[in-house]
């Protein structure tokens, strides 16, 4: 008897052929992992702050880069919508919406049929205040409901603009919500060293919608106290007058031009150039307030509002070097 060698107890032929691997079954490499006794703590080392690689940021570090982290797996953790800072974005701008074409008016001008009262917000330029370089005026043209009717841009070359400051010819480009040009202004050059009461010497302003066609003229009178213009029509027959304050420079109120009838008798509108606290004292950034009756022939509503760039650039376009000189 003990010459024989114990055997394991017979199991059934069905239980011995489950636990026979098939050739073609992947092999089980867990089955004879044995664990170790756990290392000691590693430090991340130099250049993985925090124990991230380098080039990867943080949640709390607002990056233009997707917020992940390096995981063991193949898909990054993607961090939610709306709970880390995102980069900063202008307000969308609003546009009036665009009026049906109509008989008898020129293209882009149906907008100023609908309204009786328009601002003209002149851009503040920052380099013009430090640097003393002169540059294209710019203007946003609102209605009541802070809707975007109309952009204004000169166009005008920089040795012009600071050789002859507020006295240089310039080109006024106005566009719509297409960008789409759709009146042109004009003003010479006029010298002024001559008698102020010579016509050679007085200022114009010529408006043309479309660009290429002329509807009218403003034209500067001579006074001895106030700001007179004449509002023309495309034969330069005058049909309405402009008169303004005494004094231009008034400190901490409104200068207000008045649109009256050629007798003076009626009054039809008028140009304010709103007071904007300290910006309309040290700044190039004035708001204009341009008033009209809503039934008011659509050129001469234009013409009002060509005007008001005229008396802009000779009252209230005050360069740096003349602002130092006071």
């Amino acid at each position: 008897m003990s010459g024989v060698v114990p055997t394991a107890p017979e199991q059934p032929a069905d239980e011995v052929e489950n636990h026979i691997k098939l050739p073609d079954d992947p092999p089980d490499y867990n089955s004879h992992f044995v664990p170790g006794p756990p290392g000691a703590a590693v430090p991340p080392p130099a250049g993985y702050p925090g124990g991230l690689p380098t080039g990867y940021y943080r949640p709390q570090q607002p990056s233009t880069f997707p917020l992940s982290h390096p995981t063991g797996g193949t898909h990054p953790i993607q961090y939610q919508p709306g709970k880390y800072p995102m980069p900063v974005q202008s307000a969308p701008i609003t546009w009036m919406p665009g009026p049906t074409l109509m008989p008898d008016c020129p293209p882009g001008l149906e907008y100023l049929t609908q309204l009786d009262n328009i601002h003209v917000l002149q851009h503040f330029e920052p380099l013009e205040m430090m640097t003393r370089f002169e540059t294209n005026n710019k203007y946003d043209i609102k209605n009541n409901v802070d809707q975007m009717v109309y952009t204004v841009t000169e166009d005008t070359d920089d040795f012009t603009r600071n050789a002859y400051r507020t006295l240089r010819p310039f080109v006024l480009r106005v566009t719509d919500y297409m960008g789409r040009e759709i009146m042109t202004m004009q003003r010479p050059f006029r010298c002024t060293c001559c008698c102020f009461c010579c016509p050679s010497t007085r200022q114009e302003l010529e408006v043309q919608c479309p660009p290429g066609v002329t509807i009218g003229f403003v034209l500067e009178h001579w006074n001895l106290c106030r700001a007179v213009y004449s509002i023309q029509n495309a034969k330069k027959e005058n049909m309405m007058r402009v008169r303004g304050p005494c004094s231009t420079y008034g400190c901490g109120s409104d200068s207000v031009f008045e649109v009256t009838s050629l007798d003076g008798v009626s009054n039809i509108g008028s140009i304010i150039r709103k007071w904007n606290g300290l910006m309309s004292g040290m700044g190039n950034a004035d708001h204009f307030d341009i008033r009209f009756p809503l039934d008011l022939d659509v050129k001469m509503k234009a013409m009002i509002f060509g005007a008001c760039f005229l008396i802009d650039f000779m009252y209230f376009e005050r360069s740096p070097v003349q602002r130092s000189s006071r």
